[in-house]
């Protein structure tokens, strides 16, 4: 299936698969739900989407099924010669399919084809699975802890958490 540039036609799509691979009870279906880690069904909504999908230096990849609908997606912003991937989500009903291996191989080219010395990502620290998943994909644990950026919008963390920063250098 083909991997493609997304577009503001495609925010309520990327919001619904977001909040479906992060939250609520579909989430669970999948290995990589946050639901028990947070109070709340949303991880994120079509403005802040929108917002990033405007974003100078800012792209969603989607990868699209053969039905046309969007299985799993990426955001990736360049920031001097690096470059920011955020909200890696595939359908808990498609998890296991390779989705998220040609999801961040594609960001892999989109990194070299921007001149990006090294792609970066932020994880919560107790995601021990989906971390190692990403050692497993190339990237490193940098050491830098972040504070967990509370938005109740979002949902409430029901224990302390933190954000592990991630980096692959290309």
């Amino acid at each position: 299936m083909p991997i493609l540039i997304a577009n503001e036609k495609d925010i309520a799509s990327l919001v619904a698969l977001i909040d479906s691979a992060y939250r609520g009870q579909n989430a669970k279906q999948g290995w990589t739900s946050e639901a028990g880690l947070f109070v709340g069904e949303k991880r994120t909504d079509e403005a802040t989407v929108g917002n990033l999908i405007r974003k100078p230096g800012a792209v969603f990849l989607k990868y699209v099924n053969d039905e046309e609908l969007i299985e799993g997606c990426v955001f990736l912003h360049k920031k001097e010669d690096r470059l920011y991937l955020g909200m890696f989500s595939v359908s808990p009903m498609a998890q296991g399919k390779g989705i998220g291996k040609k999801l961040l191989a594609a960001a892999d080219g989109y990194a070299r084809q921007k001149n990006c010395s090294s792609i970066y990502m932020t994880v919560i620290t107790v995601r021990f699975e989906l971390i190692a998943w990403y050692e497993r994909n190339g990237y490193k644990k940098t050491g830098r802890v972040l504070p967990f950026p509370v938005d109740e919008r979002f949902g409430v963390p029901i224990q302390p958490l933190e954000m592990l920063v991630l980096e692959k250098l290309l």
